[in-house]
């Protein structure tokens, strides 16, 4: 679907593809209603090499993407996982080994690559951990050496809009510094994200939250979302991905979109970041 003309470009990125069966099925989903722009597949997960299949019939209108995880069940069970606060601990204090961060995020590719059949059309990070010190470095030098110095995948830089306190620690995680060096390798980026909240409310809550990203959001800003058609017991956030799959598939999402003159455009980004 060819978005309205003049219409403001919003890329509507639905995270954590391949976590659960109901993750990749409410994304699937929603591609196919032409809601979504951009998914990011978890790579770790077993469900992965089945799930790719979901997207093959929408992978000309989407972007896909890898979740570069450190942070989940799935990477602490891969051996090299963290919790949030250990990652963020860990790239505060210069703790990473370059060569061994450098190993994962190759591993991740290939597995990426390995179902997918191509490159990533972007990469960004669960849980944000791609823009922290000690992995944005090592990311930046492989992609550079698998796709060519700034072309292949896109990256997301985690700037939340309008995220109070915790888009701020976000951002402080990276945001600048990551922007800045893809300013020199001419790599293309999104330098801004919405859809950051604390997963709490009813579903007019988070209904009310999107009217106002779609409200503030500049042409090209991501706007991620984490859907799922129904809440697993060992999610900490299932039901929120629930409302957030209910809100997308409905005709409210499409009058949000309507109002704010925006439109779901494949990603990835549509510019390289300034210098």
């Amino acid at each position: 679907m060819q978005p309205p003309l003049h219409a403001k470009p919003v890329i509507v990125c639905a995270d954590d593809f391949a976590l659960s069966e109901a993750v990749s099925a409410a994304i699937a989903q929603l591609a196919t209603q032409g809601r979504l722009g951009a998914t990011s597949a978890m790579v770790l997960s077993p469900r992965w090499g089945r799930d790719a299949a979901l997207l093959q019939g929408v992978r000309e209108r989407i972007g896909v993407g890898l979740h570069l995880d450190w942070t989940s069940p799935l990477a602490i069970g891969a051996g090299h996982g963290l919790s949030l606060a250990g990652a963020m601990a860990r790239s505060l204090s210069g703790g990473f080994d370059a060569a061994k961060v450098t190993g994962v995020i190759e591993r991740q590719l290939d597995a990426f690559e390995a179902q997918w059949k191509s490159a990533p059309d972007h990469v960004d990070g669960h849980q944000h951990v791609h823009q922290f010190a000690g992995i944005r470095q090592p990311l930046l030098e492989v992609l550079d050496r698998r796709y060519g110095r700034g072309a292949g995948p896109s990256l997301r830089i985690s700037r939340p809009l309008g995220a109070g306190l915790k888009g701020r620690v976000v951002a402080a995680m990276g945001a600048n510094a990551l922007e800045s060096a893809l300013g020199e390798s001419g790599r293309p980026a999104s330098p801004v994200l919405v859809g950051m909240y604390g997963f709490e409310g009813t579903e007019a809550d988070y209904a009310a939250r999107v009217d106002g990203w779609l409200r503030d959001a500049p042409a090209g800003a991501i706007l991620m979302c984490h859907p799922a058609t129904r809440a697993e017991p060992d999610d900490p956030i299932g039901p929120a991905r629930v409302r957030e799959f209910e809100f997308w598939r409905s005709d409210a999402a499409s009058e949000s979109l309507a109002r704010w003159n925006a439109a779901p455009v494949p990603g990835p980004a549509p510019r390289p970041c300034a210098r």
